[in-house]
């Protein structure tokens, strides 16, 4: 179970070793064990006894900003693992096996973004030549990754990058022309969101950085130290590679529920710079709707298990391949 505190005024606090959660409605106790992850926005508060409480009960707290991303998690002082794995992981970049690796990484993104435009359509001709030009586009740099001639990750990842930029717009495009015509947008917009849908996507993408950070930090990874998003400073960049993996996702929640006109204008606001910013009652939506798709269970190379206990299973799995790096 998540819990979610993004109401204005709302504490956390310890009752008889339970959770107590107090807002304007009233109180309510919580049992630690039924927790997962604790999500803290602006304007709730934590006070330490629930903060020494989650830590104790190794429940995952975050502090989340106006678009999703944690800004901040409360972990205890293990890190998950022994230190190994972390001094692989630096062997393991400027290794051979992580050009394989980030190639089949951009490679299953692509085979997800085809599945995903195969899944929707629109009932305009014209919109229709649209989405088939792009599954051919998509198709067409999956071909050129593959096939890329490289022995040095440097030399490939000026070409990787442009490639997956290149079929991020030929995919977006498409999923634009199979909204309805008050959701279409021109491209994806980012921090800040000038649109209702790139808005929707961004809070959920924010989601789930956090869950693949908490991952990789469980599984003992350092999550700073990527492989095709390099130093940058103070940003855990490998998330931004692990995330490319999952990000279909939060793709699939968002289309659904933007194709079902889900949001009304008492879900967000727009600013004067005509930014678009979830507002409680969307976001209390959008995190029930993509927290319950996380839960579902599904068969991923033969184990039955919640899409949120693949993440941890694949970053358990990307630890023991820096292991043996």
């Amino acid at each position: 179970m998540d819990l979610v505190l993004n109401t204005f005024g709302t504490s956390l606090q310890v009752e008889n070793q339970m959770f107590l959660v107090a807002h304007s409605d009233g109180k309510q106790l919580i049992d630690p064990d039924k927790l997962k992850t604790i999500s803290i926005s602006k304007g709730a508060k934590i006070s330490s006894d629930a903060a020494l409480l989650a830590i104790e009960r190794e429940i995952e707290v975050l502090f989340i900003d106006g678009t999703g991303k944690p800004a901040g998690r409360i972990w205890s002082v293990k890190y998950g693992s022994i230190s190994t794995i972390r001094r692989k992981q630096l062997s393991f970049i400027d290794s051979p096996e992580s050009i394989s690796w980030l190639k089949g990484l951009i490679c299953e993104k692509l085979d997800n973004q085809v599945a995903l435009l195969l899944s929707i359509t629109s009932t305009d001709k014209n919109l229709k030549e649209v989405h088939k030009k792009s599954l051919e586009r998509i198709e067409s740099i999956r071909e050129k990754v593959v096939n890329a001639p490289a022995e040095r990750l440097a030399d490939l990842l000026p070409s990787l990058r442009g490639w997956e930029g290149s079929a991020s717009m030929y995919y977006f495009g498409a999923i634009s022309a199979c909204l309805p015509e008050n959701l279409r947008f021109l491209q994806r917009s980012q921090n800040p969101a000038t649109d209702v849908f790139n808005m929707l996507l961004n809070y959920a993408y924010g989601i789930l950085y956090g869950k693949v950070e908490g991952a990789l930090i469980r599984a003992g990874i350092d999550p700073y130290i990527g492989v095709m998003h390099r130093d940058e400073y103070n940003r855990p960049v490998l998330v931004y590679d692990v995330i490319e993996k999952f990000r279909v996702w939060a793709d699939y929640v968002v289309f659904g529920l933007a194709a079902q006109q889900v949001f009304t204008p008492d879900c967000y606001s727009v600013r004067d710079d005509g930014s678009y910013w979830l507002e409680n009652n969307g976001k209390r939506i959008l995190i029930q709707s993509f927290n319950d798709y996380l839960s579902e269970v599904i068969k991923v190379k033969g184990v039955d298990r919640s899409r949120a206990i693949h993440i941890d299973l694949y970053a358990q799995s990307l630890a023991r391949m820096f292991e043996r790096a």
